[in-house]
């Protein structure tokens, strides 16, 4: 923290208290150089991460509508919790790796997708339903021939 007095960058922190605003901390500094004591606050970084949409507009990533997702293609299926709550992390980190603190929601929910497919068929066939938003049968049955195929070969 450089000194709003002399400019010189060494301090040391005589006192630190919790901030009147919730998520701050108060420290009192003295500088290394001039003696001088300034006050700063520390704030939790809150910018939020997100997620692109197909129409443009942007949202806050989300990791509980992500992991409601899978739950309900999951539903009824032998996918342990834990391998939900890994493909959840690991979008998560994918996000927040992102320079920009944004990714598409297209590459999010393809990353989804090509979990739910290791993992389980039929979770993957129910997300899929939602996600590719299927206009008609035949939308349908050409994904569920791509996946057969996938599985033959």
């Amino acid at each position: 923290m450089r000194c709003p007095f002399c400019g010189y960058i060494e301090d040391k922190v005589v006192d630190s208290r919790a901030g009147k605003v919730a998520d701050t901390i108060r420290r009192r500094r003295e500088c290394m150089k001039c003696g001088r004591r300034f006050t700063t606050y520390e704030r939790i970084d809150e910018i939020p991460y997100m997620v692109v949409k197909k129409d443009g507009s942007r949202e806050k990533f989300d990791r509980q509508k992500i992991l409601g997702g899978l739950l309900k293609a999951c539903e009824k299926r032998p996918v342990p919790m834990s391998k939900l709550e890994e493909i959840v992390d690991e979008l998560e980190s994918y996000v927040a790796e992102s320079p920009d603190r944004e990714r598409p929601s297209s590459e999010l929910g393809g990353m989804v997708m090509d979990r739910l497919r290791k993992l389980d068929k039929v979770a993957y066939v129910r997300f899929a339903s939602v996600y590719l938003d299927f206009k008609d049968v035949r939308e349908f049955m050409d994904e569920l021939q791509e996946l057969l195929k996938a599985k033959t070969s």
